[in-house]
């Protein structure tokens, strides 16, 4: 493959996460969709009409032995993960994991063990990094507007999460560990990149208020029609809930970091707006967003003290930008085909992914043992000094 040539990418899964797939389809731009496996005869149906040229298997093994496949991308559930990476990196092709990485610590480990053994490199979506709301309050931090991070904030309401999170397999806690993973890995490692370190003990409450006695369906019956874009309200309104539900609707942890910072995250799935809310306070300010999509606000405070100013001392608008995720799925997909052909330094991290992972689990062991604080394992010493050297080994070679 030449520095002219498209990234010929392989995806597995193209499920809800088929966004990945689009953002990394760009024939004659760098990189082109060559072959998706997945195990739904009517989504590989559907590939040669969205994806011109590209082949559909019904296993991933199959693709992976294909030898003119670059890279892949890994967008299966959750618990799948470990598996499939690992075949991947073991069979040489660089892998971009959607987040969460695995869903125990021990799954990420055994990812990021493979990665430092075959010297595959390996690449995990954490595209709220490429997000233009989280990359301001980082600039703003970063320059020094509220001085030394102390302290972080994070209410997170999931108005749809009825129907998003409890109608499918995320509500089986065996697929997911529990959705202050899944759903939380994102905001933890935002926390964690925002105030410059990673959890170090942890402790949670939380419990299955609302959907534990809603209508379930009977087990192998498909998802209602429309059940993305049909929504019930109120909460206990809805049916035809997943035939599991033992995960969590409401959660709160405390997190402290192994800088010092003391951090929050609270997660509701019944509230009636969706809604991220960033604090970051340090020791000359604060910052908060105002909405998380382009052209929305990130306001600081830091000529105190007064009384409350709803309009803080400055504010700052999030920059526009097209597609998905505010732009952050394609800015992403870049970053990956990019690490891919080049190496080098990348903003997403397999440490930092691991690292979320490792407090969304002790947290949901906390929460499911009355809060009892646990602390977060830490990382080989060699799996750290790899990956922060960015996946080369020690002396320069990539293996």
């Amino acid at each position: 493959m030449t520095a002219s040539e498209d990234l010929r990418i392989g995806v597995i899964g193209l499920g809800l996460r088929a966004n990945l797939a689009v953002a990394a389809h760009r024939p004659g731009h760098g990189s082109v969709v060559a072959a998706v496996a997945d195990t739904d005869a009517a989504v590989r149906a559907k590939v040669p009409e969205r994806f011109p040229g590209a082949s559909a298997v019904d296993d991933y093994r199959k693709l992976l032995d294909d030898a003119s496949i670059d890279a892949v991308i890994v967008a299966t559930p959750d618990d799948t993960h470990e598996a499939i990476t690992c075949a991947a990196l073991s069979a040489g092709k660089p892998a971009y994991v959607e987040k969460p990485l695995g869903i125990t610590v021990e799954s990420c480990d055994a990812m990021l063990r493979a990665g430092y053994e075959t010297g595959t490199r390996l690449y995990v979506g954490h595209n709220m990094r490429h997000m233009g709301v989280v990359r301001l309050m980082r600039d703003l931090i970063a320059r020094g507007d509220i001085g030394e991070p102390k302290t972080v904030w994070v209410r997170h309401f999931v108005s749809y999460g009825g129907d998003y999170y409890f109608k499918d397999w995320h509500a089986d806690r065996r697929r997911t560990t529990g959705l202050l993973l899944q759903k939380a890995a994102h905001d933890i490692d935002v926390v964690h990149w925002l105030a410059g370190g990673y959890t170090q003990r942890v402790n949670a409450l939380g419990d299955l208020m609302v959907y534990g006695d809603l209508p379930r369906r009977e087990p192998d019956t498909p998802r209602p029609d429309g059940w993305l874009r049909e929504f019930d309200w109120p909460p206990t309104a809805r049916r035809d809930l997943h035939h599991i539900v033992d995960v969590e609707d409401v959660s709160v942890m405390n997190m402290r970091l192994d800088n010092g910072v003391i951090a929050a995250y609270q997660q509701c799935h019944f509230s009636p707006d969706y809604f991220r809310n960033y604090t970051v306070i340090g020791t000359e300010g604060r910052i908060e967003n105002f909405g998380d999509g382009p052209g929305d606000l990130v306001r600081l405070w830091n000529t105190g003290p007064t009384g409350y100013r709803a309009s803080g001392d400055a504010e700052f608008r999030v920059p526009e930008a097209k597609g998905t995720h505010g732009g952050a799925d394609a800015r992403i997909i870049e970053e990956f085909c990019r690490f891919v052909r080049e190496g080098g330094a990348t903003d997403t991290s397999p440490v930092a992914a691991r690292m979320s992972v490792a407090a969304g689990e002790l947290a949901t062991r906390s929460l499911r043992n009355g809060g009892t604080p646990f602390d977060v394992p830490p990382l080989a010493p060699e799996l750290m000094a790899y990956y922060a050297a960015g996946q080369v080994r020690a002396g320069g070679a990539h293996t």
